[in-house]
């Protein structure tokens, strides 16, 4: 066997050991979000977390709010509202009830709009130029996450991206061509909360 048809092989037997040495099954990157891979999206809300609320025809009610650290807001009129492991439709119901309890309004209607999902994370690792944890943001594409990483370095092997989840307590690693995606040529590929985005190095 001359050295090139060595080098072939021991190419072949690295990538092998890097698809099936780490547990679980690869499976390509589903060309939808809700695709049978991808729970429903966790839109729960704790704290650290950055929303909007807007009440109809009240713009002194209108506001933004951090979730404090005991799960509560502090909102105008209604006093301390706990928040914390509702989603945003249940907590605009439950200021409605407040406003309206409190004969401060006969018929309010209000909406919440979450800027920052601090209490939920994405991960992301290897060849990035500033792998760690940052928060998650509803929608969060795979692109995304790997903007605020600072994106990739040079030695990044990018369309052998793997997303790995935990779906119904099993990991699943999704294999994202990042780079066709950035490009146009394959279909956006959406995160969720507690995703661990893991780009490898180029063997040569």
């Amino acid at each position: 066997m001359n050295k090139h048809s060595e080098r072939v092989v021991v190419v072949m037997l690295l990538l092998l050991a890097q698809t099936f040495g780490c547990g679980g099954r690869i499976v390509p990157a589903p060309t939808l979000p809700t695709s049978e891979f991808s729970p429903p999206p966790d839109t729960t809300l704790g704290p650290g977390d950055v929303f909007d609320v807007r009440v109809f025809g009240e713009e002194d009610l209108t506001s933004t709010f951090r979730v404090a650290s005991d799960g509560g807001i502090d909102f105008p009129l209604v006093g301390v509202v706990t928040v914390s492991g509702k989603t945003p439709t249940e907590v605009a119901k439950t200021i409605e009830k407040g406003l309206r309890d409190g004969d401060f309004l006969r018929s309010p209607q209000v909406s919440i709009f979450v800027k920052e999902y601090n209490s939920k994370k994405i991960s992301v690792f290897g060849q990035v130029k500033q792998p760690g944890t940052f928060p998650y943001s509803d929608g969060m594409s795979v692109v995304e996450a790997i903007s605020k990483a600072g994106g990739f370095t040079s030695m990044a092997r990018k369309n052998d991206t793997t997303v790995i989840r935990v779906v119904e307590g099993k990991k699943e690693r999704f294999q994202v061509p990042v780079e066709a995606i950035g490009q146009g040529r394959e279909p956006n590929f959406v995160l969720r909360t507690g995703d661990i985005v893991f780009v490898p190095e180029r063997i040569f």
